[in-house]
């Protein structure tokens, strides 16, 4: 694994880089927005490890910038604490988001879970489209609405494709971040609903995911 950490901070940057060497996995370090903008696009990584407070542009300029061309999976890690922060950047397409200070297995288990999911979506060949718009590709991971591709980060496939394991059943909004986040969560209901409306509006069609109120959410066919 390949993971591109984008840290200003020389201490929590070489604990990261060392910490990540410490379970064999090859960590490339940038201290600038810009820079690891453009070592997103030249090495490719794996994962990407975004701070927001950079110094010459924003982590959340950064995320959007890397998530406009590339799904990489980018987990954010950072002082900022507030809900908002969280939502935002969760919004602009980052996988995850940890609060600084926080312990390398934390961390880890995070990366972990991210690729863990996507090595196994990978694995298993799930298409329930049959006569649906909606066509979800869980060997390749994409989903195509009316045979044209839309581009999904890595968590909001993980949300779709969840729930058409079982298309028109309601999922519990406790079921599904506990599934689709792993253990190892801790958010809030608000960022599964930023995900969703992230999905929504790139579908085209908010009832492609119903609400059911006081339940959770399923997946439609408008």
């Amino acid at each position: 694994m390949r993971v591109l950490v984008i840290e200003d901070d020389d201490a929590v940057a070489d604990g990261i880089v060392d910490g990540l060497a410490d379970r064999a996995i090859v960590a490339t370090r940038v201290a600038s927005g810009l820079a690891g903008i453009e070592s997103a696009a030249e090495l490719h990584p794996d994962l990407i490890v975004l701070d927001l407070g950079l110094p010459d542009i924003d982590g959340t300029e950064v995320c959007r910038r890397i998530r406009a061309t590339s799904s990489v999976p980018i987990i954010i890690v950072s002082a900022r604490d507030e809900e908002v922060d969280r939502v935002v950047a969760l919004e602009l397409g980052a996988d995850d988001y940890i609060v600084k200070p926080f312990g390398m297995r934390e961390l880890v288990a995070r990366i972990h879970a991210i690729t863990r999911r996507t090595t196994v979506g990978a694995s298993v060949s799930r298409d329930d489209g049959e006569g649906s718009r909606l066509v979800i590709d869980s060997r390749a991971r994409r989903v195509l609405l009316d045979g044209e591709p839309v581009h999904l980060t890595p968590r909001e496939f993980d949300v779709v494709e969840y729930l058409a394991r079982d298309r028109g059943a309601v999922y519990r909004r406790t079921d599904i971040l506990r599934d689709v986040w792993d253990t190892t969560w801790f958010g809030t209901a608000k960022t599964l609903d930023a995900h969703i409306a992230a999905v929504r509006k790139k579908l085209g069609d908010p009832a492609w995911i119903e609400s059911v109120r006081g339940v959770g959410f399923r997946l439609g066919e408008p």
